[in-house]
């Protein structure tokens, strides 16, 4: 049983989904969860369904230059942090005809800027307890590629290079980084596509054609964060986890 007593971990992206699912197993296990998001009234809902030590701050993500301020904030009112899960982000439809520096910008900007500079913020050292593990929620879409879904394949592609990148930066100041890289997974995007297919029926079987294994929980996810957050995985950096149901290796094949 992996625990976090006395752990300080910030969850961004924690209003819904996997985000809201990672909250609630480290709150479970003891962490004092600190929660960040945009939606106060979700976060509002999700903290008091987790009760205990569990607190939120409202926060637009895109805004990257007030995350210094964000995280400033946050630890001195509750001390020097122990994890960050970076789960925020954006994917939308784009074909090529529609993929304008705009809208790749968007979703670059949510997906990835925004993630640098939590890292950049939280690796000071003001602002971090020795031993600091972070883990960024990636996706399957960074290696293999998806039509129309261009702006957010590059996005999380960026993110796992800049994984492997920071990972040896900040491994000398004894913080280790890694990603997930989930498949397909039973949220909010999944219902769009299942929207799209028609019915369920149609959609998991169009699914199980690259993703075999199925669908998966966000509570698949919020295990294989919490062990990339724990002690466990104290030799693990620099790497992503694939969690993908397959398929990457059906792809493959």
């Amino acid at each position: 049983m992996i625990e976090f007593e006395g752990k300080k971990i910030l969850v961004v992206g924690a209003s819904s989904g996997i985000g809201a699912e990672v909250s609630s197993k480290l709150a479970g296990q003891g962490a004092e969860v600190i929660l960040v998001a945009r939606r106060e009234e979700l976060l509002s809902q999700i903290c008091s369904s987790i009760g205990g030590s569990a607190c939120y701050y409202t926060a637009d993500v895109s805004e990257y230059k007030d995350i210094e301020l964000l995280i400033e904030r946050i630890v001195s009112e509750h001390g020097k942090l122990d994890g960050m899960v970076y789960s925020a982000g954006i994917v939308e439809d784009l074909p090529l005809r529609f993929l304008d520096h705009d809208k790749l910008l968007r979703t670059f900007e949510i997906n990835y800027f925004s993630f640098v500079e939590f890292i950049r913020q939280i690796t000071k050292k003001k602002n971090y307890n020795s031993g600091m593990r972070i883990v960024a929620i990636s996706s399957v879409s960074s290696l293999i590629g998806e039509k129309a879904h261009t702006s957010y394949c590059a996005s999380k592609a960026a993110m796992d290079a800049t994984v492997r990148c920071l990972a040896k930066e900040l491994w000398d100041k004894g913080i280790a980084l890694n990603s997930v890289q989930p498949g397909m997974i039973r949220t909010r995007l999944y219902d769009e596509f299942v929207e799209r297919m028609g019915d369920y029926g149609s959609a998991n079987e169009a699914l199980k054609k690259n993703q075999y294994a199925g669908i998966g929980e966000t509570e698949d996810v919020a295990n294989a964060v919490a062990f990339l957050l724990s002690g466990e995985a104290r030799y693990i950096t620099g790497t992503g986890l694939l969690m993908d149901g397959g398929t990457f290796t059906a792809s493959s094949s």
